[in-house]
């Protein structure tokens, strides 16, 4: 009778509620207050200057970060998300569209964000893809001010080709690269979060220690963390910052929102290719003042 009456209290025990129980990772107030500060300086990003060649970029000194990766990854959404500014990078439907190496300055000259040519194009000549690599190719070994890549993939097609490539070569070279796995709010948590611990396992096996992360444009995930990785690696400090809204960051672009809407279209014959048409006028962005590619 004694078993009986413990077991009833075990299973009256068991079928309770349980309370929830939350172990919630203490996070560093100062590093918070950085990644905040550093998005908000990043909303300084101005059109600089665009380069078909190395040698006619921007004077090679101080801090640059490049954002590189396939020409439908959402370069252009994940650029304008980071900065606040709906249209500093714009969206294309057109293949190919830029092919220049675009400088954007953060306050001051010495501190930018670089957007390369994206690669992996479905509907461009070959010898045009051979041209574009190469200048791609002379910018990444000699540029000095280079501090790192921002390597960006589609969540749903990562590691690409041209994706292993760049990583192997940036290896090499001992260049800084993080990875945004980009879009993933196309994909539910749980997948999300199983696609990043797949990349990373890969990774791993290449022997490639470079650091990596989710990211939407769409819902604004993982904004703090980019905008943190790259103020650091540009040399930014608390001294250069101001007040802050992170609910006043743009959504991303239809562009970005409609690429991906149709996942059994091939990935490289997508039409819907988010490329730069760079905005070299003055920071109205007005559609008749943006500089047209040849």
């Amino acid at each position: 009778m004694h078993q009986h009456r413990g077991k009833s209290r075990n299973s009256k025990t068991a079928n309770a509620p349980k309370q929830k129980i939350t172990y919630e990772k203490k996070v560093d107030s100062a590093v918070t207050e950085y990644a905040v500060r550093s998005l908000n300086w990043l909303r300084k990003a101005e059109f600089l200057m665009s380069a078909p060649k190395l040698n006619l970029c921007v004077e090679d000194t101080g801090y640059e970060i490049a954002f590189a990766g396939r020409s439908n990854a959402g370069k252009s959404s994940a650029i304008n998300a980071l900065t606040n500014q709906k249209q500093l990078a714009r969206a294309s439907k057109k293949p190919g569209r830029t092919q220049m190496i675009n400088f954007f300055s953060l306050g001051n000259p010495d501190q930018r964000l670089v957007d390369l040519p994206g690669y992996g194009y479905a509907a461009v000549p070959e010898a045009m893809k051979i041209v574009w690599q190469k200048e791609l190719e002379n910018y990444l070994i000699h540029r000095q001010s280079l501090q790192g890549l921002v390597l960006l993939m589609d969540i749903r097609h990562p590691l690409q080709h041209f994706d292993v490539m760049m990583l192997e070569w940036a290896y090499s070279r001992k260049l800084f690269v993080h990875v945004l796995l980009t879009k993933s709010d196309k994909l539910n948590r749980g997948p999300a979060s199983k696609a990043l611990q797949e990349v990373k396992a890969e990774l791993k096996k290449m022997k490639l220690s470079f650091s990596i992360q989710l990211f939407s444009s769409l819902n604004k995930e993982g904004l703090q963390e980019l905008a943190s990785v790259m103020a650091g690696r540009l040399n930014f400090t608390l001294e250069q910052s101001t007040e802050f809204d992170l609910d006043s960051i743009p959504e991303a672009s239809e562009d970005d929102i409609e690429d991906g809407l149709d996942d059994s279209v091939d990935h490289d014959d997508l039409a819907d290719i988010n490329e730069v048409e760079v905005d070299a006028a003055t920071q109205d962005h007005s559609t008749e003042q943006q500089p047209k590619a040849d």
